[in-house]
């Protein structure tokens, strides 16, 4: 899958931008604050309805604009030329148009436009709680299978029920009567344990993805391993009745505890990931190094699994993804980038130097960008490159070099549940 063209408006540092993308490496660099992230958030925006970098979408519609709207031009899904707008007007809530046509659900377009984003909150997968580790599980099998989405939606909205009917009966003596909490904790068990099964199942095949992944861009001989930590620790090929059986057995042994607590104490929101390398916990004894490989792997292996699992290759966002790398781990990563491995790729990052080694930005193939602000807007200036790589024209020459002059004086640091 690429993505031909972009347009943006009222996005972020973005009023009016329009970019025309190439099939394999796409570099954004420009100054710290100009805009270059908002582009690959909004990609992230019209290819799975949300940001990646913001929790409330109204922090994304520019100031005093009255809404946002980001359109993609991709070829090659479902072997055709297809047109993505997605409006968000704040009073109103998000909508999504496929080729002139409203879906009727935003949820219809995930899994259609597969993307992976790399970024410096990748070290949270690792070093931080489990929350991470299932918003990271969730994003992988909500684009793979969009019945495992449909089942997770379900289950909030139905333990969400099951909560509210536990609040009530907090500062009772008497936890809720059958009749009332009943209905949703047979919900709560069949839906929550299609979802165990389904992430169970998933994980069995996803370690095969991370052990390649880890090979491809780290010399040293550790194995990673993942653990699933769930209600009854199944083994692989568990069958959902057992699963649900085991469900329900919790749910009754934990039941008092609900009541004094006012809370669902069981299920698929308190699942944990445990990372290995060897037998080393990675969350408790990594390195930064180790912390940082690791997260690298696990979003390549969801690049290698998607691509599979699809049949096409997602869209991978870089933002400022390089700025913590040393020098052989930026080379073998972005030898992946060119390879055929790696599909589109789009990069940000404060400087072009350190990429113009390795990637031919004279080659039709590739195109960097230089992001800059204009009037208190971004803009975006595309460089045109001799053979031998200098830029020599786009207006952007001097800007650059100027920048990367800069940029080499200080860090490159731009950055922004179930």
């Amino acid at each position: 899958m690429i993505l031909r063209t972009l347009r943006l408006r009222s996005f972020r540092a973005h009023d009016e931008t329009t970019l025309e993308l190439r099939p394999k490496v796409n570099l954004l660099h420009g100054a710290n604050g100009v805009g270059k992230t908002n582009v690959l958030e909004a990609i992230h925006y019209v290819c799975l309805t949300k940001s990646f970098a913001a929790s409330n979408d109204r922090y994304v519609v520019r100031q005093n604009a009255p809404y946002l709207e980001v359109e993609g031009l991709f070829e090659g899904v479902r072997s055709t030329e297809t047109r993505v707008r997605m409006v968000y007007v704040p009073s109103e809530g998000k909508k999504v148009f496929v080729n002139g046509a409203p879906l009727d659900r935003l949820t219809e377009i995930v899994g259609m436009l597969p993307v992976v984003v790399f970024s410096p909150e990748d070290h949270a997968l690792t070093a931080e709680g489990p929350s991470e580790r299932r918003r990271f599980l969730n994003n992988i099998l909500s684009q793979a299978r969009p019945v495992y989405m449909d089942d997770l939606m379900k289950y909030r909205r139905a333990r969400k029920q099951r909560n509210e009917v536990l609040r009530q009966y907090k500062k009772r003596p008497s936890p809720p009567p059958e009749p009332l909490i009943e209905p949703w904790t047979e919900k709560i068990i069949s839906i929550g344990s299609r979802v165990i099964h389904r992430r169970n199942a998933f994980l069995h095949t996803f370690r095969e993805y991370l052990v390649d992944a880890y090979e491809r861009i780290d010399a040293v001989a550790e194995e990673p391993t993942i653990e699933y930590d769930t209600i009854g620790g199944f083994a692989d090929g568990t069958e959902l009745e057992d699963i649900e059986e085991t469900f329900r057995a919790e749910l009754e042994r934990k039941r008092d505890h609900e009541h004094q607590r006012g809370t669902t104490l069981v299920g698929p929101q308190r699942d944990e990931l445990v990372f290995r390398l060897d037998d080393l916990e990675v969350r408790r004894y990594g390195s930064q190094g180790q912390h940082r490989t690791f997260a690298m792997a696990l979003k390549l292996a969801q690049y290698l699994y998607l691509t599979d699992r699809l049949d096409t290759q997602p869209i991978l966002l870089l933002d400022d993804a390089f700025g913590k790398l040393d020098a052989r781990r930026t080379d073998v990563f972005l030898e992946l980038l060119l390879s055929d491995v790696i599909g589109q790729s789009l990069i940000t990052a404060t400087r072009r130097a350190p990429f113009a080694h390795t990637i031919d930005f004279s080659r039709p193939m590739h195109r960097s960008m230089h992001v800059t602000r204009v009037d208190g807007a971004a803009r975006v200036t595309p460089e045109t490159h001799s053979e031998e790589g200098d830029t020599v024209n786009g207006g952007a020459s001097g800007e650059s070099d100027e920048a990367d002059r800069q940029a080499a004086q200080s860090p490159a640091t731009e950055t922004q549940q179930t």
